[in-house]
């Protein structure tokens, strides 16, 4: 069974990347279990810049094929914060409560609500050479309030459009079916399936 390194250490990223990639004959690894892999700064502007930088640098580091993802939020009235420093808006990497909070104090008595979540996925070679990269991304727009115990970062207070609950109140397999990640994730499967030969190239 081919193996695929998953560049993150977010707990909540690997559960709904596993389940996006269940399907597929791969046995997934991630960070976690590969101390060789340091993490590597995410310096790029764009979501794509970040996601081609972790999965180079871990495929590097390893010698695994590496998927790396980069995603967050854009929020139209703060002209697309917290985008790539979504997972570190209030200065700490990862304190999803803080980032929340510094969120909705800056949106607070603004009327345009509208936001997405986007995210990037990049393909690397063992070499750290990126093959394959797709995006997704999930239009809504951003409560005052929180709802829902499920998901992580941003999750509590965006709805998707056309959508009545917050991403934080649906079950993994209805967020999956929606979400910029699920949405990144199918067009990336056939894509992943190509390199990793787990299916026979088409004849042209």
């Amino acid at each position: 069974m081919k193996r695929l390194l998953l560049a993150t250490r977010n707990e909540g990223k690997v559960r709904e990347l596993r389940a996006l990639l269940a399907s597929e004959p791969i046995q997934t690894e991630t960070l976690a279990t590969h101390p060789e892999a340091s993490d590597v700064e995410e310096s790029g502007k764009t979501f794509d810049e970040n996601a081609r930088l972790k999965s180079a640098h871990a495929a590097r580091s390893t010698g695994l094929w590496t998927l790396g993802e980069d995603s967050g939020l854009e929020a139209d009235a703060l002209d697309g914060a917290p985008g790539v420093r979504s997972a570190r808006y209030a200065g700490v990497q990862g304190d999803a409560a803080a980032n929340n909070a510094r969120l909705m104090r800056e949106l607070a008595g603004v009327e345009d609500r509208r936001a997405r979540y986007v995210c990037v996925v990049a393909l690397a070679n063992p070499d750290g050479e990126i093959v394959a990269t797709a995006r997704g991304t999930c239009e809504g727009w951003l409560l005052e309030e929180p709802h829902g115990s499920g998901g992580f970062g941003y999750d509590p207070y965006f709805v998707p459009e056309r959508g009545e609950c917050t991403m934080a109140e649906l079950e993994l397999a209805q967020k999956d079916a929606i979400s910029h990640r699920g949405q990144a994730l199918r067009s990336f499967i056939p894509l992943l399936r190509l390199h990793l030969c787990l299916e026979e190239e088409p004849s042209g």
